[in-house]
């Protein structure tokens, strides 16, 4: 079975039989990795899925707010361009939400 390991220097995580001889994301030596409980492991396979949709809502908020401010520039007529204000502004709240809770898994260990 697989196992995870966590870089002590970086926060990377490893997965596999044996923590990598170098970071791959920092450069760190094989000894600066430390090998996830059974439970620790499973707080982050549990929330890889959400972490993910989190992620792609992100990603969406930002194609929405594009949208928005091109409808904005427009400026066909001021009910218009009142619309697409008041999505600019909900879509940044949505964004934020997202970006919070992705906060809350990384501080739980949820990575």
């Amino acid at each position: 079975m697989k196992k995870l390991f966590k870089c002590s220097v970086c926060n990377y995580v490893h997965e596999g039989q044996d923590a990598p001889d170098v970071c791959p994301k920092c450069g760190a030596p094989k000894e600066k990795f430390v090998e996830l409980s059974n439970e620790d492991a499973q707080k982050i396979y549990s929330s890889d899925r959400t972490n993910d949709i989190h992620m792609e809502v992100i990603t969406l908020c930002d194609r929405i707010a594009k949208l928005c401010k091109e409808g904005i520039d427009l400026n066909l007529d001021p009910p218009c361009v009142d619309a697409f204000s008041k999505a600019l502004n909900e879509v940044w709240v949505i964004k934020q939400r997202s970006k919070a809770e992705l906060e809350g898994h990384m501080k739980k260990g949820k990575w």
